[in-house]
């Protein structure tokens, strides 16, 4: 991650948003903090977005998009990766 953050922010708008996806904030964190690799970036009405591949504690390979807010990681949306996805992203640790 380019900035350093101060935590995780959390509302239950974007609690609500990644639960719909199955995805828990706990995962999220864990995912964030295991050496995600970085797919992209994008302003999206001002604000960088990065979108990344990370796996969970219990092995669950997560495509995320995040944004640094006053200091703090705010989860923008969370979806489990798809087959493909994730066999890119074992193959990416394997080299």
């Amino acid at each position: 991650m380019s900035e350093t953050a101060a935590g995780f922010d959390w509302d239950e708008a974007n609690r609500g948003h990644i639960a719909r996806h199955r995805v828990t904030p706990e995962e999220f964190e864990q995912a964030i903090n295991n050496d995600p690799v970085e797919l992209g970036s994008a302003l999206v009405n001002g604000e960088q977005r990065t979108k990344v591949a990370a796996i969970t504690d219990r092995g669950r390979i997560l495509e995320m998009i995040y944004a640094f807010r006053r200091g703090r990681i705010r989860a923008v949306t969370a979806y489990p990766a798809n087959k493909k996805k994730r066999e890119a992203y074992r193959g990416y640790f394997q080299k």
